[in-house]
């Protein structure tokens, strides 16, 4: 490990959900690979924080475990050594204000110390967004949001950021309440895919396709999202925000507006942001009596898992008056929904745009996917 100009600010990443599935499959591996890189400064530590009361030596066996299941390729030995050295937990309920933040700023302060790491923290909230903004309070009312002597607070907000419009706005003004915009970050970890970052180079670093990626050229553009992972131990998570929140208004909506957008004047956050936001203000939503008219299911058919059998549901395809079938992201049934069978045109030079989600599906072990497709107009 070596400090160069690249590397990151000195800081402290705290961490709450730290043994949930996002930290496990997503944040370690993208630390590890950062430092691998020379993007992490040696003065940088990480503490845990969780309702599992468990001791540091327990969460660092963990990290550690998790870097062999889910790192692509065998770790380094002297890096892991590294981060274990600068891995801490503590652990507690989130309302008992006093305690688990008492113990967590007081933990700060010792391995501020002990690395020699100045006093800029980064609070990463992988946890629902129920508790963003009750988090967020207790952190501030600790002392540990505040700016000061040229050091900086920030705060990370994993998707989804509310569960509709509404509640989105409200998080919003709650948290604005608390922090200053600039100290707050809304991320998609679906955008730290290569693939996805890749998308960008295809289109705009492509002398080839980036003059034809326009609705004269592309008849359509169909993006699917084939998720090997299962429900595991997120059904809590989706019995409150559903498969079909869980992916489309995020994760399959970047890619719409990444595969739809102009080319940006710069590729600065709030650039590539303003681009994209052109794309969702030209996506016309579906009218109520259009789903009623198009959306289907099909072909839900019994699957049985090898651990215990599923009931066998057949659905008809919908009338005005049927009621909607439901996905249960713990079923093990295997599905297809369409929805709409007709749409406008989503392109880079696009004025109007209409999506079509042509299948959603759960495979007999519990799998995800999506399809969305992109189709071009006929006028």
């Amino acid at each position: 490990m070596s400090d160069t100009t690249r590397s990151a600010d000195p800081c402290v990443m705290v961490i709450f959900g730290a043994t949930g599935d996002l930290t496990k499959r997503k944040l370690l591996p993208a630390l590890y690979n950062l430092a691998k890189e020379d993007f992490l400064p040696h003065t940088f530590a990480i503490i845990g924080v969780g309702r599992q009361e468990i001791t540091t030596e327990d969460f660092r066996a963990q990290v550690l475990a998790n870097y062999h299941e889910f790192l692509p390729h065998p770790p380094d030995a002297k890096l892991l050594k590294w981060f274990e050295e600068r891995v801490y937990y503590t652990g507690g309920d989130f309302d008992e204000d006093k305690k688990l933040f008492g113990d967590l700023k007081a933990m700060i302060g010792d391995v501020c110390t002990a690395h020699q790491i100045p006093e800029n923290y980064f609070f990463y909230l992988a946890t629902p967004p129920a508790l963003f903004a009750d988090v967020t309070g207790k952190i501030v009312k600790s002392g540990l949001g505040k700016e000061e002597n040229g050091h900086w607070r920030r705060f990370i907000f994993e998707k989804p950021f509310g569960h509709d419009l509404e509640s989105a706005k409200t998080l919003n003004a709650d948290l604005l309440k608390l922090i200053d915009e600039h100290q707050i970050y809304r991320i998609d970890h679906y955008l730290g895919k290569e693939t996805v970052q890749n998308i960008l180079v295809f289109r705009f670093g492509n002398s080839i396709f980036e003059p034809i990626w326009n609705r004269n050229y592309i008849d359509h553009v169909q993006i699917t999202v084939a998720e090997k992972l299962g429900v595991e131990l997120r059904g809590g998570y989706y019995d409150s925000a559903g498969a079909l929140r869980d992916m489309i208004p995020n994760h399959i909506l970047q890619l719409v507006t990444l595969t739809a957008m102009e080319p940006p004047v710069s590729f600065e956050a709030n650039a590539v942001r303003d681009e994209q936001s052109k794309i969702l203000h030209a996506i016309q939503p579906f009218a109520p009596k259009m789903c009623f008219a198009a959306v289907f299911a099909v072909n839900m058919a019994r699957a049985r898992s090898t651990a215990r059998p599923f009931p066998a549901i057949e659905a008809k395809k919908r009338s005005h008056h049927s009621p909607t079938p439901r996905l249960s992201p713990h079923s093990n049934y295997r599905s297809t929904t369409g929805v709409g069978p007709t749409c406008r045109s989503i392109s880079a030079r696009a004025s109007e745009c209409r999506p079509n989600i042509r299948a959603l599906s759960f495979s007999s072990s519990g799998h995800l996917s999506f399809s969305f497709e992109i189709r071009r107009s006929s006028a």
